[in-house]
C-alpha cells in the first residue's frame, strides 16, 4: 500500500518508492504536516515541538491547557485565513452575512484505487494502474464550507498530484476569494527557491534565490501562465546541486493566472503555495455546488536537480499528456513564417515546399497570412475563410500540391483572438472582452475574445473542427499572441466578474478536450507568442510547444535550459532559422543552430531557396541523424553537465537512454575565448561497468585550430563518469560538438 492511516498515531502516510509524505490530524482536527523528505517509517509529529510564541494565538478550546499550541507555528496541511495562522493562506471564504476567513478541521478521510479526476481542468491520469487516491476531507462548519483534499500517489513514478475541491454545504451563497491547491510547509531546512522569469523572446530564465524573511510572491494576471513567470517552482537546499541535495518541486497544471508564494516565517519556517492568482478573484458557490483547484505536482528528490527535473519529464511524457504523439516518432518540418512572413502566394509557397522536401523534410507548415484580408498583424484574425488573392481556389489545391510532394501539410490559426477589422467584430462586438464606457487597450492590433461564454467556446470548435473536416491536415499550431486586459463580460452579473479569468481558461480547455478527442491523428502545437504558455496545463492537451519567438541558438541555450528545469525536451518546439538571425542579428554555424534545435518538435524556418548547396547536404545530414537519435533521445534521461551559477563559456547537456546502451553528448561554445581553459565534462547517468565507444567527434574538425591528439575510440563507463573526457580546444564563432556514446561489444 503507498498511502497508510495509523489509526493510533492518527498520521495517514504516503509512500512513493523513494519519499514519504505525512499528515497527522490534530487534537483539534486541525490537519499538520508532519513530513515530506527521504522515504522513512515512523509518526514525525514529535519533530514539531509545541512551544510558546508570543502574538501566536492558541485555540479557544486549547487555550487554558497550554499556551503552546499554534496555528500561527505548526505546520499545516492545508493553511486557513482569519483563524490564528497569519501566515500565507491556502482558502478564504465569505458569507452572506460578511463572516470572512477559513478554520477547517477534519472529518473523514477514504483511500482508495487509482486517480481521481477533476471537473473542467486537465489532470494526470493513470496509464499503468498503478496509482492510489487519498480523499481527506476538512470543514468550516460556522461558514458551511468543505474541503476536499486529494491526492494521488504514483509509488514507481516518485510522484505525488494534488488538488483540492470546495464545496458549500451552508444554506447561502458563500464567495470564494483565495483557493490555492497546494500547502507546503517545510520548518526547517535552509532552502533557496529557483524560480522562471521573462519576457517576450527570451523566457524562464531560471534564477536561484536565498529564502528571505517573509514572502516571495511570483505569478501571472495576464489569464496566460506568461512570459514573465511560470508555474513551475523548485525549493533546494542552499547547497544543492545538479546531482546532490534535497530538492522539491511543485508545478501547476494551469494555463491561466497563478500565483506562487514562498514565505519565511518568523521561526524560519517556509511555506509555499500555488494556485489560482487571488488578485481579483472571486467565486461564488450557491448551496451543494463545488470548485475545483487546478492540481499540482509534487515531487522530492534528495539526489539533486537532474534527478528532480527527470521524474517530471518522465511523468508528463507518459502520465499528463494524452495526445498519440507525446511518446511517437513526430515529422521533420518546414515552417514558412520566417521565410515570407505575410508575403506569399500559391507559387512561392508550392515552390518552398518543393525545396523542404529536398531537403529531407516531411512537414510543410503554413503560418500566419493564409485567411481573410491578412496581409499584416492589423485584421482578418476570427475570419478564418481562405485569402484566395494569395491562394486561388483556396486551401484544397495547395494542400493537393503539398501532398502530392509526398509532404504533410500543417496549418497556423490563433482562434481565441479577434480584430477589430474582421467580420466576426463586426458581427459580434459583445464576444470581445472589454469595459462597457471604455476603449480596449491593443496589443498586436488585436482583441481577445471572451472564453467564458459557451457560444463563442462552440464558434472557436466548430470553427477550427471544420477546417480539420474540410482539408487533409495533419498539423495544427494554436497561437496566443497577446496578454487580456479589459476583463469585463456582459454574460456575468456584476457579482460574478470575479470568476471571468478562470471561466476564460476553463473555455479554452474545453475547446481542447473536444478538439483533440476527435481528431487524435492530429499533431498540435501550442504557442502563445512563442512560450507565453508553456506549462502543464497545455502539455495535457498539446505534446508540444513553441518555446520561444527567439530562435537564436545562443539564446535558445538559456531559455531551453530553464524549461528543462521541468518539463521534457519532447515537449521543446525548435526550428532552425537563418543566419544572420532575424532577432537578434548574430551569425551562428548552421550545425550550431542545429543542435540547439534538436528537440522532438524539430523543424527549420527559412527559405531553402537562400541556402547554398553545401548548406543543402548539411541540411539533409542533420535531418538523417535527427532521425537516427530520436526514438532515445526522446525518451531517454536529460543530464545537464553545468551548474547554474557556473562562470562557464559553454553550455553542455546530455541524454542517456534507458538501457544506458547509448548516450547522447552535445556541447556549444558560447563565449570562444583566447587561451581559454580546457574544455573538459564529467558525464552522467552511464553505466560505470559498461565499454563505450564515441561516434562523432569528427563533426567538429572544422573548429579546430590543428589537428589534435587521437582519443581513444573505446571509454570505460567508469572513465567518462568519474574521471571525463577533455576536448580538443574549438575556435570561431560557436563552434560545437555532438558526440554519440554507444555501448562497446564485448
Amino acid at each position: 500500500m503507498s498511502i497508510v492511516y495509523d489509526a493510533a498515531a492518527r498520521t495517514i502516510t504516503l509512500n512513493t518508492r523513494e519519499s514519504s509524505y505525512q499528515m497527522q490530524i490534530g487534537p483539534l482536527g486541525h490537519l499538520l504536516h508532519t513530513y515530506y523528505g527521504r522515504r522513512a517509517e515512523g509518526n514525525f509529529g514529535a519533530l514539531h515541538l509545541k512551544k510558546d510564541v508570543g502574538f501566536s494565538p492558541n485555540p479557544h478550546a486549547l487555550a487554558a491547557v497550554t499556551r503552546g499550541w499554534s496555528l500561527d507555528t505548526l505546520p499545516q496541511e492545508l493553511s486557513g485565513a482569519n483563524s490564528g495562522d497569519f501566515r500565507t493562506p491556502s482558502v478564504c471564504a465569505v458569507t452572506e452575512d460578511g463572516r470572512r476567513g477559513a478554520e477547517l478541521r477534519y472529518v473523514r478521510h477514504e483511500i482508495r484505487p487509482g486517480k481521481y479526476a477533476l471537473n473542467g481542468l486537465p489532470a494526470a491520469f493513470d496509464p499503468a494502474g498503478e496509482a492510489e487516491t487519498l480523499s481527506v476531507t476538512l470543514a468550516d462548519e460556522v461558514l458551511g464550507l468543505e474541503a476536499e483534499l486529494l491526492y494521488a500517489v504514483y509509488e514507481s513514478r516518485d510522484l505525488i498530484t494534488r488538488a483540492l475541491r470546495l464545496r458549500n454545504t451552508g444554506k447561502g451563497a458563500l464567495r470564494l476569494e483565495k483557493t490555492a491547491s497546494c500547502c507546503l510547509d517545510l520548518p526547517f531546512g535552509d532552502w533557496d527557491l529557483l524560480h522562471f522569469h521573462g519576457r517576450h523572446a527570451m523566457e524562464r530564465q531560471p534564477e536561484r534565490l536565498p529564502m528571505m524573511n517573509g514572502v516571495m510572491r511570483l505569478g501571472s494576471r495576464r489569464v496566460a501562465s506568461s512570459h514573465q513567470h511560470n508555474p513551475f517552482a523548485i525549493l533546494c537546499n542552499r547547497h544543492a546541486t545538479e546531482d546532490a541535495g534535497d530538492c522539491y518541486g511543485l508545478m501547476l497544471v494551469y494555463s491561466g493566472s497563478f500565483e506562487l508564494e514562498a514565505e519565511k516565517d518568523q521561526m524560519g519556517s517556509v511555506r509555499l503555495t500555488a494556485g489560482l492568482l487571488s488578485e481579483g478573484f472571486s467565486w461564488t458557490l450557491q448551496p451543494g455546488e463545488s470548485f475545483d483547484t487546478p492540481e499540482a505536482l509534487l515531487c522530492f528528490r534528495h539526489d539533486g536537480l537532474n534527478a528532480l527535473s527527470q521524474r517530471y519529464h518522465r511523468f508528463l511524457r507518459r502520465c499528463l499528456c494524452r495526445s498519440p504523439f507525446s511518446t511517437a516518432e513526430r515529422p521533420v518540418l518546414l515552417n514558412n513564417w520566417e521565410a515570407t512572413y505575410f508575403n506569399f502566394d500559391r507559387d512561392k509557397i508550392l515552390t518552398i515546399a518543393r525545396e523542404a522536401r529536398d531537403l529531407g523534410a516531411e512537414l510543410f507548415v503554413l503560418d500566419d497570412g493564409w485567411f481573410g484580408r491578412r496581409n499584416d498583424d492589423r485584421s482578418s484574425l476570427g475570419d478564418w475563410f481562405v485569402n484566395e488573392e494569395k491562394l486561388p481556389g483556396g486551401l484544397e489545391p495547395l494542400i493537393r500540391g503539398v501532398k502530392e510532394l509526398g509532404l504533410q501539410f500543417g496549418l497556423w490559426v490563433e482562434p481565441e483572438m479577434v480584430s477589430e477589422d474582421s467580420e466576426l467584430y463586426r458581427a459580434h462586438p459583445d464576444w470581445a472582452l472589454g469595459v462597457p464606457g471604455r476603449e480596449p487597450a491593443l496589443s498586436r492590433s488585436q482583441l481577445a475574445l471572451d472564453l467564458s461564454r459557451s457560444e463563442v467556446t462552440d464558434w472557436i470548435y466548430e470553427t477550427v473542427a471544420g477546417l480539420l473536416r474540410r482539408y487533409d491536415i495533419d498539423y495544427i499550431k494554436w497561437d496566443f499572441n497577446r496578454s487580456l486586459t479589459d476583463l469585463y463580460s456582459p454574460a456575468l452579473p456584476p457579482e460574478r466578474q470575479g470568476e471571468l479569468a478562470h471561466r476564460c481558461t476553463l473555455g479554452l480547455y474545453s475547446v481542447l478536450e473536444r478538439l483533440t478527442a476527435e481528431f487524435p491523428h492530429v499533431l498540435f502545437e501550442g504557442c502563445a507568442g512563442g512560450g507565453g504558455r508553456f506549462d502543464a496545463g497545455m502539455l495535457a492537451y498539446f505534446p508540444q510547444i513553441w518555446c520561444s519567438d527567439d530562435t537564436d541558438p545562443i539564446e535558445r541555450l538559456t531559455i531551453q535550459r530553464g524549461s528543462c528545469y521541468g518539463y521534457p525536451l519532447s515537449a521543446v518546439g525548435a526550428h532552425v532559422s537563418a543566419s544572420p538571425n532575424h532577432q537578434t542579428g548574430r551569425r551562428t554555424p548552421l550545425d550550431t543552430r542545429a543542435m540547439a534545435a534538436m528537440a522532438s518538435g524539430f523543424g527549420y524556418e527559412l527559405d531553402p531557396g537562400r541556402l547554398s548547396e553545401e548548406e543543402k547536404e548539411r541540411i539533409r545530414g542533420q535531418i538523417r541523424r535527427f532521425r537516427e537519435l530520436e526514438d532515445f533521445a526522446r525518451e531517454g534521461d536529460l543530464y545537464r553537465l553545468t551548474e547554474l551559477d557556473d562562470k562557464r563559456d559553454y553550455e553542455a547537456w546530455q541524454i542517456v537512454s534507458e538501457t544506458k546502451d547509448e548516450s547522447l553528448v552535445n556541447l556549444i561554445v558560447t563565449h570562444p575565448r583566447a587561451n581559454p581553459r580546457p574544455l573538459h565534462l564529467r558525464l552522467k547517468g552511464l553505466d560505470p561497468a559498461a565499454r563505450y565507444r564515441l561516434e562523432g567527434l569528427e563533426t567538429f574538425a572544422a573548429y579546430l585550430p590543428e589537428p589534435p591528439e587521437p582519443l581513444p575510440e573505446i571509454f570505460s563507463g567508469a572513465a567518462l563518469l568519474y574521471a571525463g573526457l577533455t576536448l580538443p580546444r574549438m575556435m570561431g564563432d560557436y563552434p560545437c560538438v555532438q558526440i554519440h556514446l554507444k555501448r562497446a561489444e564485448d
